[in-house]
């Protein structure tokens, strides 16, 4: 399965945005861009297995090319993500 420049380069951009939102939603603040993508990848992967672990419905999926991006769940798992490392690393 291969995808196009182009369509992976708006993964990374949709992946960008959802893991700034889940970033926003949890409260941190530190990083830039390739932060947000590697969190946004990374709460996708969370945020799926989480669904699909409690049985929920993949609620809003972006599809490009043959791959499909769920929204909704990757924002989720990225505020998950960055909420569990403040539980971790602590708050300063």
């Amino acid at each position: 399965m291969t995808i196009s420049v182009l369509g992976l380069l708006i993964l990374l951009a949709i992946a960008a945005v959802c893991g700034a939102i889940g970033r926003a939603i949890a409260g941190g603040t530190h990083g830039g861009c390739l932060v947000s993508i590697a969190l946004g990848f990374i709460g996708a992967l969370i945020g799926s297995w989480l669904a699909h672990a409690l049985r929920l419905p993949e609620l809003f999926v972006v599809t490009v090319g043959r791959e499909h991006f769920p929204v909704l769940w990757s924002i989720v798992g990225s505020a998950l993500v960055v909420a569990v490392v403040h539980l971790i690393s602590g708050r300063r």
